[in-house]
């Protein structure tokens, strides 16, 4: 009687356990940009970074190159830029699982 509890138990708790853990993550708008050029962060080089709730935070997930040339006239080292992200920020920097750059409407169109 006692393993017929136990294993009652023991299969009825399993998918207590599987459960995948719940994370903060959610989708926003930021801003994005280079972390030392515009955000005046420590380091070398340039990195991506965003700016969350007032505080900045180097990227994991994606870099500055993948988003075009960080040094052109739109580039993350000249301008910040908004971007939809998805992510959490894990020992102190942002691990995005997405990051899509927002067009800026305000941009002149080149000819």
């Amino acid at each position: 009687m006692k393993n017929t509890i136990g294993l009652f138990f023991i299969l009825f708790s399993l998918p207590l356990f599987a459960q995948e853990k719940e994370t903060n993550t959610k989708t926003q708008v930021v801003d994005a940009s280079c972390g030392q050029c515009q955000f005046k962060m420590e380091g070398h080089g340039c990195d991506l970074a965003v700016k969350i709730d007032g505080n900045v935070y180097f990227v994991d997930g994606t870099n500055i190159d993948a988003h075009g040339d960080a040094h052109a006239e739109d580039g993350f080292c000249t301008t910040v830029r908004k971007a939809e992200v998805t992510g959490e920020i894990v020992e102190g920097r942002f691990k995005a699982t997405t990051f899509k750059l927002i067009e800026n409407k305000n941009k002149p169109k080149k000819n």
